[in-house]
């Protein structure tokens, strides 16, 4: 599958797996599942047909191993806007994490610190390499530098995703280093 393919079906999955299965008629079960074959039908009677083997080469190249497949069931790992809980146990994170954004939007994270905005919960890296990728999707990367050990200390709650991405429902701007 050539990569333009692969990026469009990628695209694809994450519109209807993170937040908008309604579109195609596919309903995610509590932890975000949805059977393989119901997927591909819905996708084909709107027009997007892919095997299982496109399928299961997109889930396994991604570079951020958004989707998991487990058996007949297909779901994304985190960053859903729509109601799903992924049954993640509460971990003990890293001392530090980061939070890759741009500029623009550093007075409102000043002010107010990292929300979820539609999401679930706030998204941070485990290192600033892959934090500066994430920025770097809508501009100009900045990466913040989150105290995660003294979020822990005082009773924030960390879960880790299966891709390694950590998940809390917001960080005050207390706990964020900014740079410069």
């Amino acid at each position: 599958m050539d990569s333009q393919r692969s990026v469009r079906l990628s695209k694809y999955l994450a519109k209807h797996l993170r937040h908008a299965p309604e579109r195609i008629g596919i309903t995610l079960d509590a932890q975000g599942w949805v059977p393989v074959d119901a997927l591909m039908t819905a996708a084909a009677r709107h027009g997007f047909r892919f095997s299982r083997a496109e399928l299961e080469q997109v889930v396994a190249g991604n570079d951020k191993q958004r989707y998991a497949i487990e058996g007949d069931r297909i779901r994304a790992n985190q960053g859903h806007s729509v109601r799903v809980e992924l049954d993640l146990e509460p971990a003990v994170p890293p001392d530090r994490l980061f939070h890759g954004t741009v500029g623009r939007r550093l007075a409102a994270i000043r002010a107010e610190g990292l929300r979820p905005m539609s999401r679930h919960a706030v998204h941070l890296s485990p290192d600033r390499e892959t934090a500066t990728r994430v920025g770097a999707r809508r501009g100009r990367p900045v990466v913040l530098t989150v105290d995660a050990a003294a979020m822990h200390r005082e009773g924030h709650v960390f879960q880790v995703s299966a891709n390694g991405v950590w998940l809390t429902d917001r960080v005050p701007a207390a706990y964020l280093r900014f740079p410069g």
